[in-house]
């Protein structure tokens, strides 16, 4: 079984102002993709909390995928992007811009998402949307693909083919 983290990033949240309901969203639907839950946190928008906490998850923790959700947007203190390209090995843009296509279809606000997806070592990690909507829908968006992708960032030479 394939095992995730998930993390939702929000000061409000971490300080208990807020109940996250994206995170639980994610989690159910990654459940029901045959993911295991390993690892579920609230953490505030601090880029250098999130670098480490990515980098250990990735690193230590032998998690597949890692989705993170909130801190995508515009305000000053959404960094969830940059933290991420600062741990992630290679970038993968086909994700954050089938995510984008997709919610443009619904709301041209989806053009101001700043979200990433990439790969340290073996581990995807995706960016979500903060909102309980907007997470589900690119969720369900990369879904499809990602068996697929995690085969190959493991190293599976079948259908797409890896040189030797």
């Amino acid at each position: 079984m394939r095992r995730a983290a998930v993390l939702t990033i929000s000061d409000r949240g971490s300080r208990g102002e807020r109940k996250d309901q994206s995170g639980p969203a994610v989690q159910e639907m990654l459940r029901r993709a045959g993911f295991s839950i390993a690892c579920y946190e609230v953490l505030p928008d601090d880029r250098q909390l999130i670098q480490e906490r990515l980098q250990t998850l990735a690193d230590d923790s032998g998690v597949d995928l890692i989705i993170t959700t909130g801190g995508t947007g515009l305000t000053p203190r959404d960094v969830t992007p940059e933290a991420t390209l600062a741990v992630i090995h290679r970038e993968i843009p086909g994700i954050a811009e089938a995510m984008r296509s997709s919610s443009l279809t619904k709301t041209p606000h989806a053009m101001l998402s700043r979200a990433v997806a990439g790969t340290r070592g073996c581990t995807l990690i995706i960016n979500l949307p903060g909102s309980l909507r907007g997470a589900r829908e690119n969720l369900e968006v990369v879904l499809p693909a990602l068996g697929h992708a995690l085969e190959k960032i493991k190293g599976d030479p079948s259908e797409c083919g890896m040189p030797s």
